[in-house]
């Protein structure tokens, strides 16, 4: 299968890529299907199952909420994300479901949504089944979904076929593991991002990669500022407060600090993830990078980048995209980036990873130190549970990405230390974290069974129930 740059990036809403974006993608995609197939009006009511950890935590996630916006037509990187709960409570008022805008179905929420907190289905943990009946009650399509981890999304042929589709995309420089891109890099005498920029090109052009990239960037930037500047309480029943807004104000008020702690640098760098996390735990406008619960982490490193490095370019961001993707898609194709299947590891630690890398090439580092790079990120995540606090995407994963972020940039600046050379190579430490994430007990994975969403002694009594 191959992997696009704009695969792993995707402009999306919060609070999780896996549970949010995914099943409202697998939503919309169903009732197109319907379109398509000519049964659109003849529909009387869809019938949403959500299984295992979509089940467990979907109504944390906002899943529920996600499958009736996606079943009305909307996509996550166009819903106005102001408007969706106005959208959503009109739904449930109403018991209307307006499937793609223009086909009006009966919806009652007990009946038509249901969330299995036990059950799973086969292939992955994050399984969706929709189905839609006539007047009569008869099935007129029924189909399976699976949510794999950074918005992306399969159905049952996709499974079978083996992601193998007919048609693939040929790419020019085609790389499996982190030992034949080094050797790619070797060949043609390239860097890591000219070698992903090649493959890109067989899907769009030069300028239009270099544009989606520069508005996926102008999209993390518009995420930060407004990270600073809300205020209040997160949703969702933890009361978790915003720490963004009156971190940003204490660093303005004090810029003399910088002059006497250096690393005041490491302040704005944990405002830049918090900043973001928090967008995405409100259920804001935010990029998948390559998930939500990790996307504070991207573009928090691509900040320190533009901000606290010499000679910051345009050129260099695209090239920071670029890189960082090409090691998101050896994660995506030999481990796993869905924290239900392999933890906070796939998650946290493949952004952190991808920005370690990124930022070593962008400061000039050769093929070798940017593999270095990316290695030292990952290996220093392995074993990272998810267990989040009430299903939310708040404790511990905001803070999460502000370590992550500090960790990315120290492995950076270590492997650019280096000549390149290490003991660990960055294919096996994603086959150790995969193997890790295979060993670890499903109530560590995102289900909110186990680690610090069971050890919490008090929590609000308005919490939602996982």
């Amino acid at each position: 299968m191959a992997i696009s740059v704009f695969d792993l990036f995707k402009i999306g809403l919060g609070p999780s890529s896996s549970h949010t974006v995914g099943p409202m993608r697998a939503a919309r995609t169903f009732a197109r299907r319907l379109e398509k197939d000519g049964l659109l009006e003849k529909v009387s009511k869809v019938k949403s199952e959500l299984f295992g950890s979509l089940g467990a935590t979907g109504k944390g996630h906002g899943s529920d909420i996600a499958v009736l916006l996606g079943l009305q037509g909307e996509s996550p990187r166009l819903v106005d994300t102001d408007k969706v709960d106005e959208m959503v409570a009109a739904i449930r008022e109403g018991r209307v479901l307006n499937l793609l805008g223009k086909h009006g179905v009966a919806f009652v929420e007990a009946e038509h949504l249901i969330l299995h907190k036990r059950k799973t289905l086969p292939f992955h943990p994050n399984g969706m089944i929709f189905e839609a009946f006539d007047a009569e009650g008869q099935s007129l399509s029924k189909r399976a979904y699976y949510s794999v981890g950074g918005g992306f999304v399969v159905d049952e042929a996709a499974v079978d076929a083996g992601f193998n589709p007919p048609g693939v995309t040929e790419l020019k420089h085609p790389f499996k593991s982190g030992a034949e891109l080094l050797a790619l890099c070797e060949r043609h005498g390239k860097n890591i991002s000219q070698i992903m920029l090649e493959n890109e090109l067989a899907w769009r052009t030069e300028d239009e990669i270099r544009t989606g990239l520069l508005e996926i960037w102008a999209v993390m930037q518009a995420c930060v500022k407004r990270g600073c500047e809300h205020e209040g309480i997160l949703p969702g029943g933890l009361k978790v407060k915003r720490r963004a807004a009156d971190m940003y104000q204490k660093l303005l008020a004090s810029p003399e600090a910088a002059l006497r702690d250096p690393l005041t640098v490491l302040d704005w760098v944990n405002l830049y993830a918090l900043a973001v996390n928090e967008e995405n735990a409100g259920g804001g406008r935010v990029v998948t990078a390559p998930t939500n619960g990790a996307a504070g982490i991207v573009p928090a490193v691509m900040h320190y980048y533009a901000r606290f490095t010499p000679n910051p370019t345009d050129d260099g961001i695209v090239r920071f995209f670029l890189t960082a993707g090409a090691i998101g898609i050896l994660f995506k194709l030999n481990a796993s980036i869905s924290g239900a299947e392999v933890g906070c590891q796939g998650e946290v630690g493949s952004a952190c990873s991808m920005a370690a890398g990124a930022l070593a090439e962008v400061l000039g580092g050769t093929p070798e130190q940017v593999e270095n790079a990316a290695e030292i990120g990952m290996e220093h995540n392995l074993g990272l549970t998810c267990d989040p606090v009430g299903g939310l995407v708040q404790v511990p994963c905001i803070e999460r990405n502000a370590m992550a972020s500090i960790k990315a940039i120290n492995a950076a600046r270590m492997a650019l230390r280096g000549d390149g050379q290490h003991f660990v190579s960055l294919d096996r430490v994603i086959k150790t974290m995969r193997d890790t994430g295979r060993d670890m007990n499903t109530k560590y994975k995102e289900t909110a069974r186990g680690g610090l969403a069971i050890n919490m002694i008090e929590l609000p009594v308005n919490i939602v129930e996982c």
